[in-house]
């Protein structure tokens, strides 16, 4: 279903509301100790996939997160690498980002799986990057994601709240990401982008080391309240260290950890990783020492082959899984797999691992042993891919606030929409945003796509087109409750948007009173409401024939032809404006004229009824008027300047209105009356506006204009 939105919403609205909750969902997926215990597999021995080290041993909320990470994945794929880039990139900097006190602090459970899940997710994320783009931002990951990330890590007075479990898991995503790096930008860019955070992570083991040296018998007690002892390191600094969490670092940081990270390292690095890692040595001896400790007879710890009896994972006392590093494990092949290759014993040398039999796993062994193995996958070039003014109009919405309830017009030209011969006279979006209607004078009813499409300079063709009109086509409708479409050129067609087919026609009842206004009734009703020039008001109902109600409306009074009307959103009331400036309000329910009155000096052009009983019309006088149906003081009034408004459309408390000069105007329905108006360029609109339509929830205008031509702006 997330799926299906995502792609039905468009780019600004799956960002903003999709994606941006499922990123916090994300989260939620690594809380608390059950989410952070490994998985258990049920061989004997680890799956082949799970011993390669970008593989990382997946925990049981990497399990949880899997639908929202292919949800989150989906996304990228339609529209594009900036959602990457420029949405969840920027989101896995603010989880990472350290917490504003400066003093140690112990993280909570909510920041701790944000850690997770920000590892998991950059993780996915560099897979899908192309190269140019992976190294435009390598910086970029390097101080907002991994430096941070392994601030936290390697801190010696920040506690994690699930303690050594959650470290670990930490400690194993992060060597996962950044082996996964360092294969896919190699050696040398590794030496220049990415020393620091390598160095950083295989720094603790000799701040460890040195501690364990000094073996301080560290006394909270005779520490003054909320001070910790300071130790003093080897590079002359003096740091504070928190007991506990010494303790909890001695726990991640074991021998094992130091053959987990030293054997792919130093195979991944090769020579340069005396230059890189200035403490190198110590780590392989420590983890030569764990390779002693599992199998007296290796001694050597760069012999990439520590073969051990294939038993089931050894059980840590700290609760957590550890696998043995058998030949399935992080080693890099040393025991001939499928198509992994084996490491002839006569051929090691004393240095760190020869790099040729990983370029070979690197490529075609792990990219096919399954997808989630690749380094690297292309994101597929999708139609709707982000460009031009989409992808400036984008990144300017993911930034607004949710909370900003404005309709803001910043004339970013989106979509043309060529086709009609004659000028545009009515423009529908229909309830979904997905498709909208145009009527025009070359007698036509055409059916649009609206989903995303090229660099704002594209042309959509019409997906469907009517052509049973006689006459100019003024009104065209979706009566929602039946998703059937209702346009009217003098006689009003009810026709099904799918097939094109026409359903029913009704004609005037005399064809010198010709119908001059229509309206469709919302859901759940199925009726129609049409005025003729004689100042009656009939109502059709589509699924019966014949007429359901006919109601004068004159009353003695000639007040000319009914230009405009307008249903309630209950459908409980009608409105009609008359081409004398005059408007009645009628109950639907009883047929009675609830109220006439004088509303404006000349003829009506537009009416809209809006909830809690509120109208608004706009008169050849110049004038937009805002009322309460049954008070007979306007609520607002604004008056334009040059031109009448002769079009508007509704955005929750404002009006954005439009005029013959080509000004879009947004006017606010509550106190005070305030007004910004905006003329549109040549450059992203040519012609005469005649009508307008706002999309609410993707918060662009459609503007028709008298040369057939339809624009989508934002």
């Amino acid at each position: 279903m997330v799926r299906w939105l995502s792609a039905k919403l468009g780019p600004t609205v799956a960002s903003r509301h999709v994606a941006r909750n499922l990123l916090r969902l994300l989260t939620s997926c690594y809380v608390g100790p059950t989410g952070q215990q490994f998985t258990v597999s049920s061989g004997e021995s680890p799956p082949l996939s799970a011993g390669n080290i970008y593989q990382k041993r997946p925990v049981l909320g990497d399990i949880v997160s899997g639908p929202v990470l292919s949800c989150l994945l989906h996304i990228a794929h339609l529209y594009g690498e900036p959602v990457l880039t420029y949405q969840y990139l920027p989101y896995i900097s603010y989880l990472v980002a350290p917490g504003s006190s400066s003093g140690p602090s112990r993280l909570n459970s909510r920041k701790e799986a944000g850690l997770l899940a920000a590892v998991t997710l950059t993780q996915k994320i560099i897979v899908y990057l192309s190269d140019t783009t992976l190294m435009d931002i390598l910086p970029r990951i390097s101080h907002e994601v991994l430096l941070p990330v392994l601030s936290f890590l390697t801190s010696l007075v920040t506690g994690f709240p699930s303690g050594a479990q959650a470290r670990t898991v930490l400690c194993m995503k992060t060597i996962s990401l950044i082996a996964l790096i360092c294969l896919r930008i190699g050696q040398e860019m590794v030496q220049q982008h990415l020393s620091e955070p390598v160095a950083t992570f295989f720094q603790v083991f000799s701040q460890l080391h040195e501690l364990q040296q000094q073996d301080l018998k560290l006394d909270p007690a005779g520490h003054s309240e909320g001070q910790l002892p300071e130790m003093s390191l080897s590079d002359g600094q003096q740091r504070p260290v928190d007991p506990i969490v010494l303790d909890e670092l001695q726990k991640v940081f074991t021998l094992e950890m130091a053959y987990t990270i030293y054997v792919p390292f130093s195979c991944l690095l090769g020579d340069i990783i005396r230059k890189i890692i200035p403490n190198h040595e110590l780590v392989g001896e420590l983890a030569g020492l764990y390779l002693e400790s599992i199998s007296p007879s290796r001694r050597n710890p760069a012999s990439v082959e520590p073969t051990v009896p294939s038993t089931s994972p050894e059980w840590d006392p700290q609760g957590g899984v550890f696998p043995q590093d058998d030949g399935h494990s992080g080693t890099f092949g040393s025991v001939l797999i499928g198509n992994r290759i084996q490491i002839p014993n006569d051929s090691q040398s004393e240095s760190p691992g020869p790099l040729g039999p990983i370029s070979g796993v690197g490529g075609g062994g792990l990219s096919s042993r399954s997808e989630d193995n690749a380094l690297k996958q292309e994101l597929p070039r999708s139609a709707h891919g982000l460009s031009g003014n989409w992808l400036a109009y984008w990144q300017y919405e993911i930034g607004v606030s949710q909370q900003d309830a404005h309709f803001h017009f910043h004339q970013i030209r989106l979509q043309s929409f060529p086709g009609h011969s004659g000028a545009v006279k009515c423009l529908a979006p229909l309830s979904n945003e997905d498709f909208f209607l145009s009527g025009s004078k070359d007698r036509t009813v055409r059916l649009w796509p609206l989903y995303n499409y090229g660099d704002g300079t594209s042309e959509t063709a019409p997906r469907l087109v009517y052509t049973q009109h006689r006459k100019s086509v003024f009104y065209v409708g979706q009566l929602e409750a039946l998703q059937y479409v209702v346009s009217c050129d003098g006689s009003v067609h009810v026709w099904d948007p799918f097939t094109g087919k026409t359903l029913r026609t009704v004609e005037p009842l005399d064809s010198r009173v010709p119908l001059t206004a229509v309206v469709v009734m919302p859901a759940p009703h199925t009726s129609i409401t049409m005025a003729s020039s004689d100042s009656t008001l009939r109502f059709v109902d589509c699924r019966k024939p014949g007429l359901q109600h006919e109601f004068r409306l004159g009353g003695g009074l000639n007040p000319g032809l009914v230009r405009s009307l307008a249903v309630s959103p209950s459908g409980r009331s009608v409105v009609a404006g008359f081409s004398s400036g005059f408007m009645v309000l009628l109950d639907t329910r009883t047929g009675l004229v609830l109220r006439g009155w004088p509303a404006h000096e000349g003829d009506i052009l537009q009416i809209k009824a809006v909830e809690g009983s509120v109208l608004v019309s706009s008169s050849s006088d110049h004038s937009l008027t805002v009322w309460k149906e049954l008070e007979q003081k306007p609520t607002h009034h604004y008056k334009s300047a040059s031109d009448p408004i002769h079009t508007f459309d509704l955005y929750g408390s404002e009006v954005v209105t439009g005029t013959v000069a080509n000004k879009i105007g947004v006017c606010s329905l509550l106190e005070p009356p305030s007004q910004a108006t905006t003329k549109l360029s040549s450059e992203n609109f040519r012609g005469t506006l005649t009508n307008l339509a706002l999309l609410p929830t993707k918060r662009h205008l459609l503007l028709g204009s008298d040369n057939g031509v339809i624009r989508l702006l934002a």
